[in-house]
């Protein structure tokens, strides 16, 4: 199965510009705790609730600086016409609970994640409860969820 097939297709994302404020609301309304950051149809990084907390709030900025001050550039992303098994291992090996999808021009066409992978893979998706251990295992790093 492809990953085109059970990701959520209508991604809401935070563009650069976005103050951080407007980005926490965002996620409140949307009940998500990351929000792709995309300049027009390109995706540019990954701004998590914990981003807001640790690298905006916690170092002193305020609300009205701008989500490209604490978002990660260095973004982890699958393809839609990856599929669901190995998208779901790699997902565990870097401990990450979601992942953007793009097309093969690396346009932004949905965000995939595990909980995504178990309702459809089902209680036979062995690589998704690796995954789930895998993420759930203490690494000692900062790690974000993307």
């Amino acid at each position: 199965m492809k990953i085109s097939e059970v990701m959520t297709r209508e991604v809401r994302v935070a563009g650069p510009d976005m103050t951080l404020a407007e980005a926490a609301r965002l996620m409140e309304e949307l009940d998500a705790g990351v929000l792709p950051v995309s300049n027009s149809e390109r995706l540019i990084g990954m701004v998590t609730d914990r981003d807001i907390a640790i690298r905006g709030i916690g170092q002193g900025l305020g609300p009205k600086a701008k989500v490209s001050e604490v978002m990660t550039e260095d973004v982890k992303y699958c393809y839609d016409d990856d599929s669901c098994d190995d998208i779901a291992r790699n997902m565990g090996e870097l401990q990450l609970r979601r992942l953007p999808v793009v097309s093969r021009d690396k346009r932004l066409v949905g965000i995939v994640s595990l909980g995504d992978l178990a309702v459809t893979m089902g209680p036979d998706g062995d690589a998704i409860g690796d995954s789930l251990a895998a993420i759930s295992r203490p690494n000692g790093s900062d790690v974000h969820a993307h």
